[in-house]
């Protein structure tokens, strides 16, 4: 049986390897605590270590907060926003965790988001 940290391993590589254009994966508990990822090597951080940690927590936050309404909607199946320099993925892992992905901003978010849910089912 594969541990926490191999699966999570085993999902950013999966991820990266997705599209050259995927900058940075992160695995993310309920609290906003980074358990496992990372960036691509060789890419620009347009964020302060400062800002990248605020960024991290509203991800979190704001999807925690946001499937309070799943009773009635159903569950939701990822968030996206597209800034000029990047888009934002969040998808939920589980119950408990989610997934946090920035990307170029000329990723094909329909093909990418299509792709990650074959890996999310796949796990």
């Amino acid at each position: 049986m594969m541990s926490n940290r191999e699966n999570f391993y085993t999902l950013y590589n999966t991820i990266m390897n997705l599209d050259s254009k995927v900058r940075f994966v992160s695995i993310l508990d309920k609290a906003g605590t980074v358990l496992f990822g990372g960036q691509r090597e060789g890419i620009k951080n347009y964020l302060s270590e400062e800002d990248q940690k605020k960024s991290i927590k509203h991800v979190t936050d704001a999807w925690f907060s946001r499937n309070q309404c799943s009773s009635g909607l159903g569950d939701g199946k990822y968030a996206m926003v597209e800034y000029d320099k990047v888009k934002r993925f969040t998808f939920p892992l589980n119950n408990s965790h989610i997934v946090y992905v920035t990307t170029e901003p000329e990723v094909d978010h329909c093909s990418f988001v299509n792709d990650f849910l074959k890996i999310k089912n796949s796990f």
